[in-house]
């Protein structure tokens, strides 16, 4: 049995929290707050230093770590990459606006991983709503060829976040 370490991230308001939720088989360590500035207008919480959950997955135990999306908690991301396996960066397929802040925390990511070179999925989430780009718009979007696997995902289905898991599984 293996263990897996995996960061969910991705920008403000894309899935990440609901995402490890609903994957997870425990129940979930979350750092959920009240929003007190101008994006209380686009929810009422938000993850301010960390998700924690954990599934099996065909013998294998993966540890999600879902990071804040807003950048004024970046320097959480920096403490929950380390010694990560693996990592999915979610973007909400509704909102055009978030894949610019994706390519960026690719980026990030890619670095924070530096010496592993950890794989990971861009998770096209939100695909259940009216709007929502296809995943081959968003690829083409985010400036991807073949090297990146854009995968869609509906955050609060269960088989829908488990077919993202055996995806990022088969990369491992």
């Amino acid at each position: 049995m293996a263990t897996v370490k995996v960061v969910i991230t991705g920008p403000f308001n894309v899935g990440k929290t609901e995402f490890v939720r609903t994957l997870s088989d425990i129940p979930i360590v979350t750092t959920e707050r009240r929003i007190t500035d101008d994006l209380k207008s686009t929810k009422e919480e938000t993850t301010v230093a960390m998700d924690y959950g954990q599934v099996k997955l065909d013998g294998d135990m993966f540890h999600l770590y879902g990071t804040p999306g807003q950048s004024r908690f970046d320097f959480m991301w920096e403490i929950l990459s380390k010694e990560m396996n693996a990592f999915l960066v979610l973007v909400d397929s509704c909102n055009r606006d978030t894949l610019l802040e994706a390519k960026s925390l690719i980026r990030t990511f890619r670095r924070l991983s530096h010496k592993r070179k950890a794989p990971f999925l861009v998770v096209a989430n939100k695909q259940d709503l009216e709007g929502a780009w296809p995943v081959e718009r968003v690829k083409k979007a985010l400036g991807f060829k073949d090297d990146v696997l854009v995968v869609p995902c509906v955050a609060k289905k269960k088989a829908s976040v488990r077919q993202v898991m055996k995806e990022l599984k088969a990369l491992l």
